[in-house]
């Protein structure tokens, strides 16, 4: 037992070592876990070694500091992965308590969502990502717009990789929870497990693809990436008409010799809008699915905070329309006043806009422009009759736009969940175990950062040292100027001559 310390040391010094027996991964792991309290900083294995060797003088090495951090992590994180899975069956069941009813099966669903889908347009955004722990997979989720063009979510769940057996498992949930509605959308990459599934369980709804990631096939097919080509290919997927888009295709393969055929026989109607048979409203892309990746950490709590500050918004919120549907409304009433009209009848109205005209049929609800009845909202040659008529705009718009819609798709409740040592886990439930799946690890060490998609371009770093691109501070060899105006300062010479 020790009782007292003398820190000056009596050894010689050719008698002392570098390493310290003393300093185990637990001893390391006690000196640094007041630094890894927030589980997501990014503390690794050399900070910590330059952490002992700065408060203590101890050197240690580089698996002594990794597993002391690690210690640190699993505290953290409430136990190793495999006593993650372990709380598989309790956490499934403390949703079913405090969610009734508000999923099924190993997919997760809440009740909330599932009311609210309804009250949203039925295209469905789906999406999968990479998980990176210790066992992989890959969470998929779907995901929709609410009627204030914000992102609704309906549903995620876990499978093993991105399969044939994967996707259809997790779309045949989708069909069981949510059903398929008329004029039913998907949108999605254009995996081939995806089409497939897509193709079993929902054979009537229409499917169609990311137009981005189409992009990134057609500039890493023909090597070409100038913005303009990306600019001119946006055009022609959002295209409204026909004509507009068979000016803007033409243009795009005397351009791009070969693009055309290669366009051709992805199908034009899976990636443009004027083509396609079934509304896409403005969901053109997986974006929205794609934004949800970082979020699935904490998915519940970030459902549960939407629910409740989108549902009070909605409330107080006087407009007949939702508030993004208004300022696009806005927008377009301020473009339509500098246009004129002519009648023809008391449906038919001619609507000059510059050098061109357009026809609007209120009796149908159609303009030859087409954005009227492709996006369900009155475009800005019907806003000029409504200015000019007896007819409301908000009659003209359709109910998926509307605030009432906004409300009632979250009008549900996501109630939160007790902390888990006030859990009431049913014997049959605690004694459920589930092990985790079999991976094989590949040599080497783990990745992290994602796999680019083909023809993506990633963005280079920024070091905030020397402010040059391609690394970061902590790699930075670069030195660093010591004037503001980072010019560097010679020393004189130590014969000056006069």
């Amino acid at each position: 037992m020790v009782t007292k310390y003398e820190r000056k040391h009596t050894c010689a010094t050719d008698f002392k070592k570098v390493r310290y027996k003393q300093a185990t991964s637990w001893v390391v792991r006690e000196c640094v876990k007041k630094r890894l309290i927030n589980p997501g900083r990014v503390f690794k294995p050399r900070d910590v070694i330059d952490d002992m060797k700065r408060k203590f003088g101890v050197d240690i090495s580089y698996s002594v500091a990794w597993r002391g951090r690690e210690y640190v992590y699993e505290n953290l994180r409430l136990g190793t992965p495999e006593q993650s899975y372990s709380l598989l069956p309790g956490y499934l069941h403390m949703l079913r308590e405090t969610n009734p009813d508000k999923f099924k099966y190993l997919f997760i669903a809440f009740d909330a969502s599932i009311k609210g889908f309804q009250y949203c347009r039925p295209v469905v955004s789906i999406d999968a990502t990479h998980m990176k722990g210790k066992y992989r997979g890959v969470l998929v989720m779907a995901v929709c717009h609410n009627a204030n063009q914000q992102i609704f979510m309906l549903a995620f769940g876990i499978g093993d990789s991105e399969n044939d057996t994967a996707w259809t498992w997790f779309l045949r949930r989708i069909n069981d929870v949510f059903g398929e509605r008329p004029s039913h959308v998907l949108v999605s990459d254009r995996h081939r497990s995806i089409n497939n599934a897509v193709n079993e369980v929902f054979p009537n709804a229409f499917h169609g693809i990311c137009m981005y990631h189409l992009l990134n096939n057609l500039k890493n097919k023909f090597k070409t990436k100038t913005k303009e080509l990306e600019q001119h290919y946006i055009q022609i997927a959002k295209a409204y008409n026909l004509q507009e888009f068979h000016v803007l295709f033409y243009t795009l393969c005397c351009a791009v010799p070969g693009a055309k055929e290669y366009l051709e026989s992805v199908g034009l109607d899976r990636w443009t809008r004027s083509h396609s048979p079934s509304r896409r409203y403005n969901i053109m892309t997986t974006n929205i699915s794609e934004s949800m990746n970082a979020a699935l950490v904490k998915i519940r709590l970030l459902c549960q905070r939407w629910f409740f500050e989108r549902r009070n918004k909605a409330k107080d919120f006087t407009s007949k329309m939702s508030k993004d549907v208004e300022k696009k409304l806005e927008k377009r009433r301020d473009r339509a006043q500098i246009m004129d009209i002519r009648y023809a009848d008391e449906y038919n109205f001619d609507v000059i806009d510059g050098d061109q005209n357009f026809c609007v049929d209120m009796a149908v609800w159609t303009c030859t422009c087409s954005k009227f009845q492709l996006d369900q909202l009155p475009c800005e040659h019907a806003l000029v009759v409504v200015r000019k008529s007896v007819y409301e705009a908000f009659d003209l718009c359709s109910p998926f736009y509307s605030r009432e819609y906004w409300y009632e798709s979250y009008s549900g409740v996501i109630n939160p969940l007790p902390h888990i040592t006030s859990w009431c886990i049913p014997e049959d439930f605690s004694s459920f175990k589930i092990m985790p799946p079999d991976v094989r690890t590949s040599v080497g060490r783990r990745r992290k950062r994602r796999i680019p998609s083909i023809g993506e371009e990633q963005s280079q770093p920024k070091c905030s040292h020397c402010r040059e691109s391609g690394h970061n501070r902590v790699t930075c060899q670069n030195p660093i100027a010591l004037h503001p105006s980072g010019q560097t300062f010679t020393p004189c010479s130590t014969n000056p001559s006069f």
